[in-house]
């Protein structure tokens, strides 16, 4: 096969190991700058650019799409798909699980646990956003905030009200979350490939942090997790459409609520802990599935 990576850091190690792990199943990997290619949309031969060359004959795509590249990434991924390349991801389902509104709102119907949420542009009365989430401690999120940067813990009504003050003035939207103290500042990133948790971590923050983000200094380590994280993961997943992803979830004594679900998440931390081939997994539920669809396009054919 012919895989390309949408990435833009070659040498970051997902980036590496998901180039290693193809390239040792015997398939030929271009990894490429999303931002660097441009497309001929048209409905007879849609044609994506790189580098001055048309690219050709790609069999499958591996989206590892940065925030802040989303939307031109996920059109670029969209190209692809109308080019009916495989993608790991379809681009409805990353940008789906991108918006954090939108995914917590899309788990909320499915009946997925997630913390009391209270969502707010600019809130004309405070004290009552803050009475929807059962008031202080209360975590307050940036909807564009990604690795655990635009989040805040405020551990008072005072405080929580100065941080909605002051990200109003950015004129930013924002969530404010209950504060699941019990969770102890650990959190579990369940990874998910074609409906099954293959791996799950635990992830603890730094003394005295509350972000449990390996970016933000947290540690990795093996978990074992329990029959409901393990159907909840995977009913986020489904929720989100997606075929791989990470599900992150703190342990509250309600059972466990989803904080994220993750359609780019690293690999360094769950194959450092786990010992596992993610990367290996990966590859070869994409073999399976192009295997799939030319037995079905073989099938048609003999129609």
């Amino acid at each position: 096969m012919r895989i390309a990576i949408l990435s833009r850091g070659p040498e970051l190690y997902s980036t590496q190991r998901l180039v290693e792990a193809a390239e040792t199943r015997g398939h030929e990997v271009l990894v490429i700058d999303a931002l660097r290619c441009y497309m001929n949309i048209n409905s007879v031969n849609p044609e994506i650019h790189y580098k001055g060359k048309i690219l050709k004959d790609i069999d499958a795509v591996i989206p590892r799409i940065g925030a802040s590249v989303t939307f031109y990434g996920t059109a670029v991924l969209r190209q692809f798909e109308m080019m009916n390349v495989f993608p790991l991801n379809e681009s409805v389902a990353i940008s789906r699980s991108r918006d954090k509104l939108r995914s917590m709102q899309l788990l909320s119907r499915k009946g997925i646990g997630l913390p009391v949420t209270g969502f707010a542009h600019s809130p004309d009365d405070i004290e009552d956003l803050l009475k929807t989430v059962g008031g202080a401690p209360v975590v307050i999120k940036l909807l564009e905030g990604t690795q655990g940067v635009g989040v805040v813990l405020a551990e008072t009504k005072s405080a929580a009200t100065s941080v909605i003050q002051a990200f109003n003035g950015l004129k930013a939207d924002i969530l404010v979350q209950e504060f699941i103290e019990e969770a102890k500042g650990a959190d579990i990133r369940c990874f998910v490939i074609g409906g099954k948790v293959i791996a799950a971590i635990k992830r603890q923050g730094q003394e005295g942090e509350f972000r449990s983000n390996l970016h933000q200094g947290g540690s990795a380590s093996l978990v074992k997790i329990s029959a409901a994280e393990r159907a909840t993961a995977v009913n986020a997943a489904k929720a989100m459409g997606l075929n791989v992803c990470g599900v992150d979830l703190l342990r509250s004594n309600h059972g466990p609520v989803v904080m994220e679900v993750n359609s780019s998440p690293g690999l360094e931390g769950i194959e450092g802990a786990t010992a596992k081939d993610i990367a290996g997994m990966i590859i070869e539920f994409i073999e399976k599935n192009i295997g799939k669809k030319q037995n079905q396009s073989r099938t048609r054919g003999k129609g």
